[in-house]
């Protein structure tokens, strides 16, 4: 089972933030925590409490009773893309103005544990696909 939290409109170069991203994709919860509380980046911060928030949003799918300790979570996907720009002018030689992009990111990041939840051990398998043969011998299509 996988939580998704996003962050938009960090205000923040993209560039920025995909270099601390980098370093914590694929990474266990704890160790990318550790990772973000000792990263002196200001992406480190915006992604640290992005990263809780996909906890919290794990645990919430779950109805509150299970931790997220026990499930050996890790960082699934984490992408950052681009978002808008302000733009604002500053003075420039020659009575010109130049013009400055400021700009902002959207941040996702999906959690999902490793180790199997508890009704996925108890009930529900997955369904084995059969595939049925014509008489010209050709295959139709996979039933369930």
């Amino acid at each position: 089972m996988e939580a998704v939290a996003r962050l938009k409109n960090c205000p923040m170069s993209p560039r920025k933030m995909r270099l601390v991203v980098d370093n914590i994709r694929g990474k266990n919860i704890d160790e990318a925590l550790d990772i973000l509380r000792f990263t002196k980046n200001e992406a480190a911060e915006w992604l640290y409490k992005v990263l809780l928030s996909a906890v919290a949003n794990w645990e919430y799918k779950l109805d509150g009773a299970e931790s997220a300790d026990e499930y050996d979570l890790y960082i699934k996907r984490a992408m950052v893309d681009g978002g808008a720009f302000l733009k604002r002018f500053r003075p420039a030689p020659h009575g010109r103005a130049a013009r400055i992009k400021k700009r902002t990111n959207h941040v996702t990041l999906v959690v999902e544990n490793r180790r199997p939840l508890d009704f996925e051990l108890a009930g529900a398998e997955e369904p084995e696909l059969s595939v049925e043969v014509d008489e010209v011998g050709g295959e139709t299509a996979e039933k369930e």
